[in-house]
């Protein structure tokens, strides 16, 4: 029997609790200051819609028209005086779409070329860091004398891409009347600087141990160990490089190419000292 009191007492105060919930939300729902029903219906019956003047906001036509459905009359409302045409700033309205495209279209083409120029100059110009196109700190005289013996007469610097060798003491008189000062500065020390390539269709030259000559195998073109013309279709000399000398070391600059002599030039009088390295090559 007490249990069945208990339990019966748990309902009644569970359902009060939920009927005092329900009452709370009821309340918060309307609002602060909120009208009840009953009052907004007998409200409703007796509004009517005020007139809605010319030029009236769109604020106001909306309000008259919930006001109509509820209950209320919808009064007509006049056309809104013309807003005059202002043509718009052209600032404001900013770049059209064509326009866009068109500048878009020449900034990228504009942007190529630069690209386009800047990479060729890079690659035709001359390299100040080192290297072919630079001036070449080769060393010392002695040094570059023990290696033109070592190599049979001729020394080669890749680096440069050229070939040094002796230049006889007793031909700087000759050599005088055809060279000019930066060839003379190292001849006149004992060595020249000469450029790798051949001047008929410019192949690497190599030396000839055997004639102590330069030989094309290419087309047969024939210089001395100084880089004059003695053979084949070359149509002068090996160009050579400026040097200089100074505290008993060579620098050579190979951004300085000297064009070869001329034809005819033999201002050492070497002859082939041997065998030829490349066969069948014409005469002079």
């Amino acid at each position: 029997m007490g249990i069945v009191i208990v339990i019966a007492v748990l309902v009644l105060v569970a359902f009060a609790g939920l009927l005092i919930v329900s009452t709370l939300r009821r309340r918060e729902s309307l609002g602060v200051g909120e009208l009840s029903r009953e009052t907004r219906s007998r409200d409703r019956k007796g509004r009517k819609a005020a007139a809605l003047s010319e030029g009236s906001s769109g604020r106001d036509v909306e309000a008259a028209a919930v006001l109509a459905r509820k209950g209320g009359d919808l009064v007509p409302v006049g056309p809104a005086p013309v807003t005059p045409f202002v043509e718009p700033d052209p600032e404001e309205i900013g770049v059209y779409r064509r326009q866009f495209l068109n500048r878009s279209i020449i900034g990228g083409f504009i942007l190529g070329l630069s690209g386009f120029g800047a990479s060729v100059l890079a690659f035709l110009w001359p390299s100040g860091g080192g290297g072919f196109g630079s001036k070449i700190a080769v060393g010392k005289l002695a040094d570059i004398d023990l290696a033109i013996q070592q190599g049979n007469g001729f020394a080669y610097y890749p680096e440069g891409r050229m070939w040094i060798t002796h230049y006889p003491s007793n031909a700087l008189e000759k050599a005088r009347a055809v060279y000019s000062a930066p060839e003379l500065a190292g001849m006149e020390a004992g060595v020249i600087a000469l450029y790798q390539k051949c001047v008929h269709l410019g192949c690497r030259v190599p030396s000839c141990a055997t004639s102590q000559w330069f030989e094309c195998g290419c087309h047969g073109s024939q210089y001395n160990r100084v880089g004059e013309k003695k053979a084949g279709p070359a149509p002068r000399g090996l160009d050579r490089f400026a040097m200089e000398v100074g505290g008993g070391s060579l620098t050579v600059n190979t951004g300085q190419i000297i064009q070869g002599p001329p034809i005819g030039t033999n201002t050492t009088g070497q002859e082939a000292e041997g065998p030829h390295c490349v066969s069948g090559a014409g005469g002079h």
